[in-house]
């Protein structure tokens, strides 16, 4: 279902098609469903069986909107198939998001990110823009990720995690950190400008990490410091919590056969 004009439409929904204004060359998958109160600005494309639900910001025009209104071109937004954007969240134009991508309440997305599948995003996450993120990536409520930032797959951010990008501010040459694949990072921690986490890699609860971390590695406090292998965690029990997929497979795509099945794609 394409809308070439700007305008109030009427979709078929299971809202209750109040305040719905859709800009041009907007494409909605005849299965989406749009709430109440929601703006859908130029160039975005919401796939199959997607709800974006009431007071929500679509494709949001970037700062040259407000000084060049007549020669303007919003960049295009592209919504993957079955998203779930829960109220007042607010997408800038120019991001990309895959499949299955689903958010909190007051999220806020800027401009120029890419997502993989299955991404979450909690309440009042706060995504600066230009970022990478890799699928099953996960955000708890809170948390301030800044530009530059490259996240890769099964990643999980707890409440109130911080991403900076600017060792002396103020700087015009911003580089956020680089977090590998399966790392867990704990609440109140804050990632310093540049530094690179492995993957398998734990960062404990309100570390301040300014130092690379290698892969399978644990690190706490502030300033931060190497505590152990991550793979001894639990050993001295008989137990073994890390690398936490062996113990942990609820929504993952793994569940009911087991990660290191999976691993080999049975």
């Amino acid at each position: 279902m394409v809308y070439p004009d700007s305008g109030f439409v009427t979709l078929n929904v299971k809202f209750n098609q109040r305040n719905l204004f859709i800009g041009k060359n907007v494409t909605i998958a005849a299965s989406a469903k749009i709430g109440d109160n929601c703006t859908i600005y130029d160039n975005v494309s919401i796939g199959e069986n997607s709800i974006i639900a009431n007071d929500c910001v679509i494709g949001e025009p970037l700062s040259g909107y407000y000084s060049d209104v007549e020669n303007y071109q919003n960049p295009a937004t592209e919504i993957g198939a079955n998203a779930l954007i829960r109220s007042h969240a607010i997408i800038y134009a120019g991001n990309r998001f895959g499949d299955f991508f689903s958010t909190g309440h007051r999220v806020i997305v800027r401009e120029n990110n890419v997502f993989g599948n299955h991404c979450h995003l909690g309440t009042f996450t706060d995504i600066q823009g230009f970022s990478v993120f890799g699928n099953y990536m996960r955000t708890h409520s809170s948390v301030h990720i800044c530009q530059h930032s490259r996240v890769g797959d099964f990643v999980m951010i707890y409440p109130f995690v911080v991403f900076t990008n600017d060792k002396y501010p103020p700087t015009t040459i911003p580089q956020g950190p680089e977090v590998g694949n399966y790392t867990q990072i704990a609440v109140n921690a804050v990632l310093h400008r540049g530094v690179k986490v492995g993957k398998h890699c734990l960062i404990g609860n309100g570390s301040s990490i300014a130092m690379d971390m290698a892969d399978y590695t644990f690190f706490a406090g502030n300033p931060a410091k190497l505590i152990c292998d991550v793979r001894d965690l639990g050993q001295a029990k008989g137990e073994t919590y890390y690398p936490w997929p062996l113990r942990f497979e609820r929504g993952m795509p793994w569940e009911g056969i087991g990660y290191e099945n999976w691993l080999k794609g049975e």
